[in-house]
């Protein structure tokens, strides 16, 4: 450590450089994990296909887990670099944004919320609009309730297929240059 400096690390940085995006592979990655675990949990206990347990094997627990937590990850680092782009006047804040997921029954709600403020910003930012916000809210909300309800992998799959048109949709909209704010766009 330097002490004689004075200077923060932060100084030394690229003032206009954005954090970085989640990695979306290693979400791909859990999501056939998942897949694996629960297909092994299948063939060593035959009655988990019959009837859900309720505590269910560790390994198929932690794959779940460590899923769910990859993803909350994931969707703090877009609102990290949401929230530095837009000079923190966007209005999720990175916390919030990844703990709402968590509140029973408004997680689902919250699942469709923030990929459509996602796609606004998206969109004010082109000449023309490239995401449909309601359209982008469905996916990403179909997407958490397969993996709720129906398949933890299948579903894990999904919302990181969705994150990655995500992840593509906000580079692309910060590699251009702002549009003006002549009015509203459509799809807004």
């Amino acid at each position: 450590m330097d002490w004689s400096g004075g200077e923060s690390q932060e100084q030394h940085a690229e003032p206009g450089a954005l954090p970085p995006f989640p990695r979306i592979w290693i979400g791909y990655l859990l999501g056939v994990a998942t897949l694996i675990a629960e297909m092994v949990a299948v063939t060593l206990h035959p009655e988990l296909a019959k009837e859900p347990l309720l505590i269910p094997p560790l390994y198929l627990f932690l794959a779940n887990f460590i899923s769910l937590v990859y993803w909350l990850v994931c969707v703090y680092q877009y609102h990290v670099v949401l929230s530095q782009a837009a000079a923190n006047a966007y209005p999720i804040k990175p916390v919030r944004a990844a703990w709402f997921h968590l509140i029973p029954i408004y997680g689902l709600y919250w699942a469709f919320m923030w990929p459509r403020e996602l796609a606004r910003f998206v969109n004010s930012r082109l000449q023309a609009p490239l995401m449909r916000p309601d359209r982008t809210g469905l996916v990403v909300f179909f997407a958490f309730a397969v993996f709720l309800v129906l398949d933890h992998g299948l579903g894990m799959i999904l919302l990181f297929w969705a994150a990655s048109h995500l992840s593509r949709c906000l580079r692309y909209a910060l590699a251009a240059r702002p549009a003006s704010s002549a009015g509203p766009l459509p799809f807004s």
